[in-house]
């Protein structure tokens, strides 16, 4: 092998990219389930789909566990991921224990917060940039989008079989990004998790604004100190 010839990825980073599309088929999944199901009960296909993705996710854990130098440290510093990568739809299903979809759909949600985590890897390759605050910027409007996504979805499916004025997941995704903005939008939730989810999209608006606002100032200082260090002097 050539030195120009790429070096092959680790494992780590093989599984780190197995991860991330774990996560973006979980999402995909959620979304049709959300989009296309009956809001009453759970598909067995979302049901194999999020299982799968839980064991990948213990997978990496159980890893990165043996790896350890110390593993009783290494597992009580990352709990919260094992806890977060369990399939409990499935557990539960197993059980015989039947669940109402507007439950399920929030458990469902527990091993997505893990693959945002997965997510995060993009996150962390956006801010090493040369230009560190335009970076930051992308992973700004990368998270602020995700977010808003998943809001119009549990929006959405909360909502659309009692807010008479829902019609649509179009809808959905319109009153989030309105929100989001804290412009505000003519539709207005009637449930409880509507209500919570109506509560943080505008406080995440609202937090992450700054970052906005010092982008396009440093791009406004940088363009003006250019155009003064190209000014003929006389």
């Amino acid at each position: 092998m050539t030195t120009s010839e790429s070096k092959p990825l680790k494992p780590a980073n093989w599984l780190g990219i197995l991860k991330l599309v774990a996560g973006v088929t979980l999402l995909v999944a959620l979304s049709w389930e959300i989009i296309a199901g009956d809001h009453i009960h759970l598909s067995t296909t979302y049901l194999t789909i999020q299982f799968f993705v839980c064991v990948i996710f213990l997978y990496d854990f159980l890893l990165r566990l043996l790896q350890s130098g110390c593993k009783g440290r290494f597992f009580l510093r990352h709990l919260f991921y094992l806890l977060i990568s369990i399939p409990y739809l499935t557990l539960l299903s197993w059980t015989g224990i039947r669940m109402t979809h507007d439950w399920g759909i929030l458990v469902g949600l527990i091993p997505l917060l893990r693959a945002f985590l997965a997510m995060f890897i993009i996150v962390q390759w956006m801010v090493r940039g040369k230009n560190r605050m335009r970076w930051l910027f992308a992973a700004y409007i990368f998270t602020v989008v995700v977010f808003t996504y998943i809001s119009a979805l549990i929006f959405y499916d909360y909502e659309v079989l009692v807010n008479p004025k829902l019609q649509g997941f179009g809808n959905a995704l319109w009153w989030a990004w309105m929100n989001v903005t804290t412009v505000g939008a003519a539709i207005f939730p009637v449930t409880a998790v509507g209500k919570v989810v109506c509560v943080l999209l505008p406080s995440l608006g609202m937090m992450f604004f700054p970052i906005f606002t010092t982008y396009i100032l440093q791009e406004y200082v940088a363009g003006n100190s250019s155009e003064g260090d190209n000014t003929p002097q006389s």
